[in-house]
């Protein structure tokens, strides 16, 4: 009699594990949502606030005239580019959020486009990165060949917040690979 109660306790909890593993995987989905969230706007916040001004010493003109010279993000398309794709995922991660949180059960439709989306944008992310990181290492390190000086050493305040929001986009890069995987391990799981 004990050996019936225990088989029919084990087949009642079996139907409530692809629930609980659905639910899981959902509440994940969302908080990594949350967190990319987060990442794109401080990424994009910090590179458009980024903007210093300092005394130069222009070329041809005596060293003793210094002449105020401002860098800031709006001066490279790099970095306007970063700013727009980060602003956009940013927006697709709010979009994503609410999309997981109101349907409760989702689709082989749904699951798809999440993974599909979430490819794209990671190659909209990384892009922007890579852009402003290599924008962002000519200023820090120049490059002698083509006569650019670096501008770090001058601008050290605006070349810190860049790095620092190229870093996190960076980070967000990577949130959106982590979730297009989830997403596609539960496409699999789904259609398996």
């Amino acid at each position: 009699m004990e050996s019936t109660d225990k088989s029919a306790t084990a087949s009642d909890a079996a139907p409530l594990q692809p629930a609980a593993a659905a639910a899981k995987y959902s509440a994940l989905q969302v908080g990594l949502r949350v967190l990319l969230f987060a990442a794109c706007v401080s990424a994009a916040v910090v590179t458009g606030t980024a903007k210093q001004t300092e005394m130069v010493s222009v070329p041809g003109l005596p060293p003793t005239i210094r002449v105020p010279f401002t860098a800031k993000f709006s001066h490279s398309p790099a970095f306007i580019y970063f700013i727009a794709a980060l602003s956009l995922t940013g927006l697709y991660s709010i979009i994503t959020t609410l999309a997981s949180i109101s349907v409760s059960r989702k689709t082989k439709t749904i699951l798809l486009a999440f993974a599909l989306f979430d490819v794209a944008f990671v190659g909209i992310v990384a892009s922007a990165t890579g852009a402003a990181g290599g924008v962002a290492y000519i200023r820090l390190r120049g490059n002698n060949h083509v006569r650019w000086n670096k501008i770090c050493n001058v601008y050290d305040k605006f070349c810190r917040h860049v790095g620092s929001a190229v870093a996190v986009s960076l980070f967000a890069a990577g949130l959106l690979v982590l979730l297009s995987m989830i997403s596609t391990f539960t496409l699999y799981k789904k259609i398996r």
